[in-house]
């Protein structure tokens, strides 16, 4: 079966990489929109959980047990079980949170919010005794906070601030040992308008940040988003030094994050209904020339996931703004053919309304998406997709 989704044109399941033979810039401009053609797979197993509320993002804890969801002004804790997770039990949480992240060692969830991050005590809010909130990072005027990310040895926590314009850098370590105040504040990264998504190098050398405006395109004669690299050992001691490099992204790029081998750095770019591929050497030393590869997906997409040992790229096509004759699922990637430049998108998943958030729990084929609007989490056995 084929469905066919319309927004501003049309164009094949896959666009050739820049400087690959077919690649072209429809109307000289990154920014144009049109999503692509690609079959539905119907055959993916899938199952709801409905949830209290506007689910926004999903973390899994690493043994595969648990699950985070953070909701209007609530982390949800599910239980995960097959064939699709339970609801456990709810941690309230000051504000309203959305991206979050747990530490290396499932000790600590971190959740943005407000100008910072609320910090959980996970054993707590599994059990769901008191005490779970066990403090607040905030920096001084930030506003907007979106996803937050951690240092490989969870010391310093990042989070992206939308309003602000920045990324906030954090001393968790000493907060958790001297108790949570203003000098777990380190300062800011000045990155462009409305940063958000967030990813760090597995390596952890490296922090990348999607900004929904702040570059220019040259070949395109138009503002765009940017993508940025950032220094992380200079940003946890000389924040306001630690950009490394900056390259243009597409419209309104949201989402940010890397293949297992640090190699390649995919972004989201949510107004261009395209997923875009860099090298993460270039990104650092020729930024330019580091987009590697295009690949026009569904209506606004956001959320991305890396599945099948990093062969996959699985992307929420969110239609967060309704366009005329679209509608929300994912669109399945495949890598390999979308960095030669070959014809890469797979097919489609059904989903529920505005799918924003994923993540694959782990030791398992399932795939956890939040579905906005349809207040549900959706689980996708990704072991029957292509």
């Amino acid at each position: 079966m084929l469905v066919l989704l319309v927004a501003g044109g049309l164009c094949g399941c896959g666009t050739p990489a820049p400087g690959a033979p077919g690649f072209q810039m429809r109307g000289g401009s990154v920014c144009d929109t049109a999503v692509a053609a690609a079959r539905v797979l119907s055959g993916v197993s899938r199952a709801a959980v409905p949830v209290p509320g506007n689910p926004f993002a999903v973390v899994a804890s690493a043994d595969g047990r648990w699950s985070f969801v953070t909701l209007n002004s609530a982390v949800e804790v599910l239980s995960n079980r097959s064939p699709a997770p339970a609801a456990n039990r709810q941690v309230s949480v000051p504000g309203t949170p959305q991206g979050e992240q747990l530490t290396h060692d499932d000790r600590y969830l971190l959740v943005a919010d407000g100008s910072g991050a609320v910090v959980i005590d996970v054993a707590r809010a599994e059990r769901g005794a008191a005490g779970a909130v066990v403090g607040m990072l905030s920096s001084p005027a930030g506003r907007g906070a979106a996803e937050v990310a951690l240092s490989p040895d969870d010391r310093f926590a990042f989070v992206t601030l939308e309003i602000s314009g920045s990324l906030a850098v954090f001393d968790l370590h000493k907060a958790l040992t001297s108790g949570f105040g203003a000098s777990d504040f380190v300062g800011m990264v000045p990155i462009g308008i409305a940063p958000v998504g967030l990813a760090v190098s597995p390596d952890g050398h490296w922090i990348y940040v999607t900004s929904q405006t702040g570059g220019n395109d040259a070949r395109a004669g138009r503002h765009t988003g940017t993508v940025t690299a950032i220094d992380l050992r200079r940003a946890e001691t000389r924040p306001a030094d630690a950009v490394a490099g900056t390259a243009p992204a597409g419209c309104s790029p949201v989402r940010v994050i890397t293949s297992a081998d640090g190699k390649i750095v995919w972004v989201a770019a949510r107004g261009s209904d395209a997923v875009l591929g860099f090298s993460a050497a270039l990104l650092r030393t020729d930024p330019r020339h580091a987009l590697v590869a295009r690949v026009q997906v569904g209506e606004a997409p956001v959320g991305l996931a890396l599945a099948d040992s990093g062969r996959q790229l699985i992307v929420a096509d969110s239609d967060r703004f309704t366009a005329k004759g679209a509608v929300s699922n994912l669109a399945v990637v495949d890598v390999g053919a979308a960095l030669a430049g070959r014809p890469a998108l797979l097919g489609l998943i059904p989903t529920g309304t505005f799918p924003r958030e994923m993540t694959v729990i782990p030791h398992t084929h399932t795939l956890l998406v939040t579905d906005y609007l349809s207040e549900q989490v959706q689980a996708v056995n990704l072991a029957s997709a292509p």
